[in-house]
């Protein structure tokens, strides 16, 4: 019984966190979120039915920033050890704007933001750099009806909005038939660069819905 444990032990990779250290990464992954999307596969079901406030329509979210991650060539740091201090409650309630909720800034501070060994507040600021960085393309929130696309066109309109990027340098996901996010690699100054293996990969299916702005 004692070897039967003892190979199932060494079986069971262990868990990454546990190795990750502030600091330990060669760029960031820019993360925007297709609010519309999220809040239709995950956001109206929030806290118990009563939905996101993110989700109503009154704040009119086009591309939210899910988070700036520290990003190695073939996987990613999360959850780092860190003795720098977590961010006050204002702070995190400061990226409600770009982030959709003081929720949101807290958990991508406790899952990625220890890894990119800088203060708090010099985290945050450099994220918000990043996402005012990219122009997010404004025919995309003129859409006022559901479109089955090829990932690519939000590929393309991407890189027309913004010519410092390259395809290279950027990802469409989707989950469940939607597009969900536009992933963009840059460096730790935040120059565009191409992506590793885990970022490049992104949509693999022909088409995809892409949701109009609530």
């Amino acid at each position: 019984m004692r070897l039967l444990l003892i190979v199932l032990a060494l079986l069971i990779p262990a868990s990454s966190p546990a190795n990750d250290r502030p600091g330990d990464f060669s760029h960031y992954v820019l993360a925007l979120s297709w609010n519309a999307a999220w809040c239709t596969a995950e956001g109206d079901a929030w806290d118990q039915g009563r939905g996101a406030a993110q989700c109503d329509p009154s704040h009119a979210h086009g591309w939210l920033l899910h988070g700036l991650w520290p990003q190695r060539e073939r996987d990613w740091p999360e959850y780092c050890k860190t003795s720098r201090r977590d961010p006050t409650r204002s702070m995190s309630a400061g990226m409600a704007d770009i982030m959709g909720s003081a929720g949101s800034a807290w958990h991508q501070w406790k899952k990625h933001g220890r890894c990119a060994d800088l203060e708090a507040e010099a985290y945050f600021d450099l994220a918000r750099e990043a996402y005012d960085r990219i122009l997010r393309p404004a025919v995309l929130r003129q859409l006022d009806r559901d479109v089955v696309i090829d990932p690519d066109v939000i590929e393309d309109a991407f890189l027309e909005a913004n010519p410092q990027l390259r395809a290279s340098g950027l990802a469409v996901t989707c989950r469940d038939g939607l597009i969900r996010e536009v992933r963009i690699c840059l460096s730790k100054a935040l120059v565009p660069r191409a992506c590793g293996a885990p970022v490049a990969r992104g949509c693999r299916a022909d088409t995809a819905t892409f949701l109009p702005m609530r």
